[in-house]
């Protein structure tokens, strides 16, 4: 029988609504933003590459309070694009770069990291890049839950990592989430050396980074660096594969895998995050709200 390729969906995926914690600067090209009060309590993280849809209050308050109960279903996003210009939150995928539960001092925390493109000081900053930028504790948001990509039952003892900058939390909390004595390869293409962000991971996961020159296209390193692997490169038995990335990458990378290096198809977990020359890096809000109504 064929290994399952669903998503795994979470438990409930309501709207919460939370709050900004505080935010911190990690790199030029990375800020954290640390989100928690208000609902909290009812995100159930998963761990691996928990995602989500995150609305972004760039018309102030009264977008988020109008949005649809559904705004990740076909019928929910229709409603959500009525909102008019300017009031409309700004909809982006994320993933969980940690969670940590409530404490006897402090209530539970969501940390999301966000890849900054252009500078909200010179106006060439996107929407989402511009709020990570420039929001303070106490501004509200909204996210929907949406569960993993990487599904756990292909295989967690052995692994293949792909990713570029974008992916680089999904990657970091899978790593979070495997056994200890899991085995395998990362590779994580980044635009600068400062962006290669440690994370914690199982020792028998090795990392590699490739920094990208600035007029390369993203994901071509990366794409470059696994068909370069040699067989003994790669873990010895079935391993899982993940990539994610500039579409190109996942598209790439898996016909590679599965065509040139014989790695069953349903062992490889994949997802374009954004395309070169798109208005929004992230194009897939409107294509899984379509899948979703399948």
């Amino acid at each position: 029988m064929a290994i399952s390729s669903r998503l795994v969906k979470p438990e409930t995926q309501e709207l919460v609504h939370l709050e900004v914690l505080r935010t911190e600067r990690l790199s030029a090209h990375w800020m954290r933003v640390t989100l928690g009060g208000g609902e909290i309590e009812r995100f159930r993280p998963m761990g691996f590459d928990q995602w989500f849809r995150l609305f972004l209050p760039l018309g102030g308050d009264e977008g988020l309070d109008r949005l649809p109960a559904k705004a990740n279903k076909l019928f929910g996003y229709l409603r959500y694009l009525r909102i008019p210009d300017g009031v409309r939150p700004v909809m982006r995928n994320y993933s969980v770069r940690a969670f940590r539960p409530a404490t006897a001092d402090r209530g539970a925390e969501l940390d999301v990291d966000f890849v900054l493109h252009g500078s909200a000081a010179d106006g060439t900053a996107g929407p989402a890049s511009r709020w990570a930028e420039t929001c303070v504790a106490g501004e509200s948001v909204v996210l929907i839950d949406e569960g993993l990509a990487f599904n756990p039952e292909r295989g967690t003892e052995r692994v293949v990592l792909v990713a570029d900058e974008t992916g680089l939390p999904a990657v970091a909390g899978i790593c979070a989430s495997l056994p200890a004595h899991a085995t395998g390869l990362a590779i994580i293409e980044v635009p600068d050396a400062a962006d290669a962000l440690e994370f914690a991971r199982p020792a028998g996961i090795e990392v590699r980074w490739i920094v990208r020159e600035h007029e390369v296209q993203p994901g071509v390193p990366a794409l470059e660096s696994l068909t370069d692997l040699s067989d003994a490169e790669l873990p010895a038995g079935p391993f899982h594969a993940y990539i994610v990335g500039e579409q190109a990458l996942p598209t790439g990378a898996r016909r590679h895998l599965v065509n040139e290096r014989g790695v069953d198809k349903d062992r490889v977990s994949f997802c374009g995050y954004w395309r070169v020359g798109a208005a929004s890096p992230t194009p897939k809000a409107q294509q899984h709200a379509t899948e979703a109504a399948a």
